[in-house]
């Protein structure tokens, strides 16, 4: 004897009860009633579109954020030519020729890795979890420009070229306790030009710090769909 077929008829039943007086169903209704070959969608295909969902807003979110990456990125790269510069200023000064790629290397990629990690930690994390304000953000991301765009550098910078110095007798010796300040006298007129890039990495900062805020604000509030 052959098993009734209850699904198929139901399915029928209620197809025919949505017919309007044209006797014909919207797009839309039929779309929602055939999803995955059922009716209605069960509870299981609701717990699977919610991840599609949460999947497309984070691609879109990942998307958005290009801008300010980019934006860090380039915060780095004022930190690496600001790094360059200090060393060529402490090279000139303690006469060193010894070990260029060696000194050039290091003081560009480690005050760019540092910059970008730093900001990424006390400033990206932090706006990201609603942490900080806004004045809170500025103030972040211009300390991080002094201290690791110019600051740093600078004293990287002054204590490899010192080393140097002192390992290839480039200049005369400095009498003991008086290391740290005979160096400072050798190099004290051209380290004013370092007063440069801490001007612009103050301003950069700033900027930086405001328009990370406004696009983390800005992506949030289109991240998150509204009631």
């Amino acid at each position: 004897m052959a098993a009734p077929k209850p699904q198929a008829g139901s399915e029928s039943r209620a197809a025919g009860a949505l017919l309007r007086g044209d006797g014909e169903v919207p797009q839309d209704i039929k779309m929602a009633l055939y999803t995955h070959g059922r009716l209605i969608p069960s509870l299981e295909d609701a717990k699977l579109i919610r991840p599609m969902i949460a999947e497309i807003l984070k691609k879109k979110f990942d998307y958005n954020k290009q801008p300010y990456i980019l934006g860090t990125l380039f915060f780095g790269t004022t930190s690496a030519m600001s790094g360059l510069l200090a060393n060529i200023i402490f090279r000139n000064s303690f006469k060193v020729q010894h070990e260029a790629l060696k000194t050039y290397v290091s003081l560009t990629t480690i005050p760019f890795l540092s910059t970008i990690v730093t900001f990424k930690l006390f400033v990206t994390d932090a706006l990201e979890s609603g942490n900080i304000s806004r004045e809170t953000c500025v103030w972040r991301s211009i300390l991080i420009g002094v201290i690791c765009g110019v600051t740093y550098p600078t004293a990287l910078a002054f204590n490899t070229n010192g080393r140097l110095a002192v390992k290839y007798h480039t200049v005369p010796l400095p009498p003991k306790g008086r290391v740290m300040l005979h160096w400072m006298l050798l190099c004290h007129t051209r380290v004013k030009l370092m007063s440069v890039p801490l001007v612009f990495q103050t301003a950069f900062g700033m900027l930086h710090g405001l328009f990370h805020y406004a696009l983390t604000k800005k992506l949030h509030a289109k991240s998150v769909p509204g009631d």
